[in-house]
């Protein structure tokens, strides 16, 4: 097991922080100090923890700047996408410190007139978080936030490329008052910790954001526990662009899908289909907006996309490029590199591909990347069938203005996010989460809080 490990900046190769990995000893003692808070934090009232949640709410926004700079030096997006997560994060926070206050039980009419029967909730017990690099910040919230106002303890492994935002986030935590057991942190590398994690009786819930395979993993091994889980996991997000689309929207609405983060987010768009007898017009204007958009250091003011996360992100991306070329795509624009193998930063450009067909490798697996593949249909129900054609069922988009058409796809996509002449659908009140293979459980909205919620039935006899 590694001891220590460096935090790099993607953009240009520096290292922020040398950061010490805990050993499995400490933190199964950071397990039994969670575990033990849990006893007096479930006591605590919704109204106090509905307090405390907001006043680290209002910390984190007095300090946006500096944890804006450091999601983007240690994660590469533009520091304008970091302002932006930030607040994104802080949403999930003060959501979930009003639904505090409106976890509520119920009385059920009785069947027996001796009889009185009571529904109520409880918090879960003790949640491991394991969250990505993409989004440190909300990935983060979305998950301590809900934990925290039902009563529930928290302790996070961060991803290791990008550990310094949830550091500060939980320094902060602590200073709004939040006990220093009942919200933890522990570093470490993935594997060995996730064991360390699923093992252990002291945790009631597992809650992870990243890949299929490694959700499938935390899956199994938590069930000698018989843990709750909540998976948030891979997608790979169709947009459907039909004859009747404004082109003109739905070219914007695609570039704010698909460039975000680089591409390196789990809704970005992955694959556009296009009613072929617009093709040309969505081509053309879709290629005229990415040739706009600005590759660098995201702390420079006029970047648009920054780097990619590391060498093996990059490989992969670079593959899917070259694989899609070789089996007859032709590159609208893109399929530039700028590489520096010495300090290990990687940048790819926007990159526009037509002639797709749905034999190359970008059409059936998530690249995470800055690469817009386009494919055609003539009939919606053949794009709904190429839309489909995925074991994920995460995110997906569609362009129409024909309100039959759109009710159409809504019903047949098997995605559990659908933006309608939208590519922006995520926010802290509505219910995140996929199908299929996508995960299990939703997170956001109303229906984030109950999976870190106990039911409890009581029938009252001899009344």
């Amino acid at each position: 097991m590694i001891n220590t490990f460096q935090v790099k900046n993607p953009a240009t190769g520096k290292n922020m922080s040398t950061v010490t990995c805990n050993s499995p000893e400490e933190i199964k003692q950071c397990l039994q100090k969670g575990h033990d808070a849990f006893k007096t934090w479930k006591k605590t009232t919704a109204h106090k923890r509905s307090h405390l949640l907001l006043k680290w709410s209002n910390l984190i926004q007095k300090h946006k700047m500096d944890i804006a700079k450091i999601i983007t030096e240690e994660n590469g997006k533009p520091l304008a996408e970091s302002i932006s997560e930030v607040d994104y994060a802080t949403s999930y926070i003060d959501w979930y410190a009003e639904e505090a206050k409106r976890i509520y039980g119920r009385v059920i009419p009785t069947h027996d007139e001796g009889k009185r029967l009571i529904v109520s909730k409880h918090p879960i017990g003790l949640v491991a978080a394991i969250t990505p690099w993409n989004f440190p910040a909300a990935m983060m919230t979305r998950k301590a936030a809900p934990a925290l106002a039902t009563g529930c303890t928290f302790i996070i492994k961060p991803a290791e490329e990008t550990p310094l935002t949830t550091i500060r986030l939980i320094e902060l935590a602590h200073e709004a008052g939040i006990p220093a057991d009942v919200i933890q942190f522990v570093n470490g590398e993935g594997k060995s910790v996730g064991e360390i994690f699923t093992g252990s009786d002291l945790i009631r819930k597992i809650t992870f954001t990243g890949s299929t395979p490694v959700g499938k993993s935390l899956i199994k091994a938590s069930a000698d526990t018989v843990k709750s889980v909540t998976m948030e996991l891979g997608g790979h997000a169709p947009v459907i662009i039909t004859k009747d689309a404004d082109i003109d929207m739905a070219v914007t609405q695609t570039i704010i899908t698909k460039f975000r983060n680089a591409g390196q987010t789990c809704v970005c768009a992955n694959r556009i289909i296009v009613h072929e007898s617009i093709i040309n017009e969505f081509s053309r204007k879709l290629v005229d907006k990415a040739k706009q958009l600005v590759v660098g250091n995201g702390l420079d003011k006029n970047t648009d996309i920054g780097p990619i996360i590391n060498e093996v992100s990059y490989k992969k991306i670079v593959h899917h490029i070259n694989d899609a070329i070789e089996k007859g795509a032709t590159v609208l624009t893109g399929a530039n590199y700028e590489v520096d193998n010495e300090n290990k930063t990687f940048f790819i450009h926007p990159t526009v591909l037509t002639d797709v067909t749905d034999n190359m490798k970008i059409m059936y697996e998530e690249t995470f990347g800055p690469v817009v593949p386009l494919i055609t249909f003539k009939e919606l129900d053949e794009a709904i069938e190429i839309a489909n054609n995925t074991p994920y069922g995460l995110a997906a988009y569609f362009f129409t203005n024909n309100y039959k058409v759109g009710n159409y796809l809504f019903d047949n996509l098997d995605y559990g996010i659908i933006g309608w002449n939208d590519g922006a659908p995520s926010a802290a009140h509505v219910p995140f989460g996929g199908m299929k293979e996508s995960g299990l459980g939703r997170e956001g909205g109303i229906e984030g809080i109950e999976p870190y919620l106990e039911t409890k039935y009581l029938s009252i006899g001899n009344l």
